[in-house]
């Protein structure tokens, strides 16, 4: 029965999560080395068409892929700067590093995103 367990631990770690709330979302920062974060309003159909490449982009690199709807969370949209949907933040230990809000982001340009990090300063 662990051995189950472990197998669907593991399947877990490369598909993309939903967090609920800013709390959630703060733990899985607190937890994963990685972390892309969609931010998505409930009629984006942008957001929408993404759910597909976000799968791909979590199978792809070791980031911890999450969407994250923050509904009325006003203080959550002020937090991360959030003026447009989607937009992708991408935490390193915890750290807003990067983020892009320009629409549809092709497959391959979001593994880029993901793994090549800026520098600091850059």
């Amino acid at each position: 029965m662990d051995t189950t367990t472990e197998d669907t631990d593991t399947a877990t770690e490369n598909r993309v999560r939903t967090v609920e709330t800013r709390d959630e979302l703060d733990d899985v920062l607190a937890t994963a080395d990685r972390v892309l974060v969609m931010v998505r309003t409930t009629g984006c159909t942008i957001c929408k068409s993404m759910e597909p490449i976000l799968d791909i982009a979590a199978k792809a690199t070791d980031a911890t892929v999450i969407v994250f709807n923050p509904k009325d969370d006003l203080d959550a949209v002020d937090a991360f700067d959030v003026r447009s949907v989607p937009t992708f933040l991408l935490f390193a230990d915890g750290d807003l590093i990067d983020r892009r809000a320009d629409g549809f982001v092709p497959a391959e340009d979001l593994i880029e995103f993901v793994e090549n990090r800026p520098e600091s300063g850059a």
